[in-house]
């Protein structure tokens, strides 16, 4: 009689998978983050089913140790255990509920950023426990053919299960299947400023002072530059010799447009038609030196964010939105419209471009801790 074949692999080697299946979902996570060109949908979909094949593994491991966790068995390890695990089933749940059309209002935040929250927990409480209980696998365990074959099956249940969703999603046409490949859903386009604002940490500054106001060109150029609010140009095809170019003549800067989708990270994107004027314009105004890679954006609150300098000269910085003067909210007088990368890296209540030979360190502080003076 053949030997019964067992689904569920041995338990280290299910500690062993979920410690890879967490460092996969945080590394696809992060990425997703800053992931805003269809090029880039693959991460989303191996987050999708890494988090689909965790709820197996999940569901083995708490299998096993159920009977470890009764009140009266529970001691410190244990409870860091159970804490993880109920962590962890939330981040699966949050997510998997995101997918099919689920929200939640948390005030300034929402159900993906719950989803977000939870999963960025999930690799400290992770480290905790690991130190307290953990064991590798042996090696013959691992390259065991029958393993190979669970997480064959395992792998193809979760990656069936995700398309599978994407299709009842369509076919009962809930809110889930309204969605970019980023899992974001449409709101807002083409209604001026009548889309969400939201701001990145702490970021919440008084309306600026127009009058006070300027946008400096500064850094490695040959050049620097200053451009005040009262010259900026007010209609595509309208020009002002606004930019002070110091004991060089003035430059003249001409209004642009760029049609371009902004894709938040809290969920939600919106297409618009903007207004202002274009990077590059200003960078060749400026001339910037030969060994210039990098143009960083900079907000009045101190975030900032930086672009490749190929990529920087096809960026708008936008005064407007659909015809509009853009509002406060979406940061006026200024903002950065960058095709392609998600709306935190679209810096707002722009005061500063500054080009630079390698970007700063320092602006990965900074987007933690801009506007906490404010």
């Amino acid at each position: 009689m053949a030997p019964e074949f067992d689904l569920e692999p041995p338990p280290r080697v299910v500690d062993g998978s979920l410690l890879v299946a967490v460092v996969v979902l945080l590394a696809t996570g992060i990425t997703s983050l800053v992931s805003g060109r269809p090029s880039g949908g693959w991460v989303f979909d191996v987050h999708a089913v890494a988090g689909l094949a965790t709820v197996v593994l999940l569901a083995w491991k708490l299998r096993r140790v159920r009977h470890r966790i009764s009140p009266g068995a529970l001691d410190a390890t244990r409870a860091m255990s159970v804490l993880l695990g109920v962590v962890t089933t939330g981040a699966l749940a949050t997510g998997v509920w995101w997918v099919f059309g689920g929200r939640l209002d948390l005030g300034p935040w929402g159900l993906l950023n719950l989803h977000i929250g939870l999963g960025l927990v999930v690799p400290v409480l992770l480290a905790v426990h690991l130190r307290q209980r953990f064991a590798l696998p042996r090696r013959e365990t691992v390259a065991d053919r029958r393993n190979a074959l669970r997480y064959g099956a395992v792998l193809g249940a979760g990656a069936l299960a995700w398309r599978a969703q994407e299709t009842t999603s369509r076919v009962l046409d809930t809110a889930g299947a309204d969605r970019r490949f980023t899992g974001s859903r449409e709101d807002g386009s083409d209604a001026g400023n009548d889309f969400p604002v939201t701001s990145w940490v702490a970021d919440d500054p008084d309306p600026v002072d127009v009058d006070a106001w300027t946008l400096d060109v500064t850094g490695h150029v040959d050049t620097s530059l200053s451009l005040s609010a009262a010259a900026l140009p007010v209609g595509e095809g309208e020009s002002e010799t606004a930019i002070s170019r110091g004991d060089r003549d003035p430059a003249s800067v001409e209004a642009a447009g760029k049609r371009a989708l902004l894709d938040c990270t809290s969920g939600w994107y919106s297409e618009h038609d903007w207004g202002g004027i274009r990077v590059g314009d200003l960078l060749d105004a400026a001339a910037p030196d030969e060994d210039a890679a990098w143009v960083q954006f900079q907000s009045v609150t101190g975030y900032r964010w930086s672009l490749p300098l190929g990529e920087a000269r096809d960026a708008l910085l936008a005064t407007r939105v659909d015809g509009d003067p853009l509002s406060h909210g979406h940061g006026a007088p200024m903002r950065l419209v960058a095709p392609g990368r998600r709306g935190f890296q679209w810096v707002k209540w722009v005061e500063e471009v500054r080009v630079t030979r390698r970007r700063g360190l320092g602006e990965l502080v900074a987007v933690f801790v801009s506007g906490l003076d404010g």
